[in-house]
């Protein structure tokens, strides 16, 4: 049997909204300490939590530092998944955290489609 799926979209930017790409991360790691198969999915501007440079500036009062709760991530099994035309449109390719996974629609909902619950933030 597939273990439970667990999909973060995350649509927003590092820069432009740090509370939301915070607690997505928090959400998406939480989810793992549930046995969950997490990914966040990266997705519009929210590429942008993909590229170290801009994801080590963010730290929210009453958390890690984000760069912290995505190393935390990515060591305990989650999966970084960014959507790659949104990539491509903000040429960021060779930027992105080497464990980010270029993806289309079609992986996504094809995963979150078999036993899966999906977030947006």
């Amino acid at each position: 049997m597939v273990r439970e799926r667990f999909l973060v979209n995350l649509t927003r930017s590092p820069e432009s909204d740090p509370d939301r790409v915070t607690v997505a991360f928090v959400m998406a790691r939480s989810a793992l300490t549930l046995d969950k198969d997490t990914v966040v999915l990266l997705s519009t501007d929210g590429v942008w939590a993909g590229v170290p440079a801009y994801y080590a500036k963010v730290h929210e009062d009453g958390f890690p530092p984000l760069a912290d709760i995505i190393h935390g991530f990515l060591e305990e099994g989650g999966q970084l998944w960014a959507c790659a035309p949104c990539v491509v449109k903000r040429g960021l390719a060779d930027q992105l955290h080497p464990r980010v996974q270029l993806v289309g629609a079609v992986t996504a909902i094809a995963w979150v489609s078999e036993n899966g619950v999906s977030f947006s933030f």
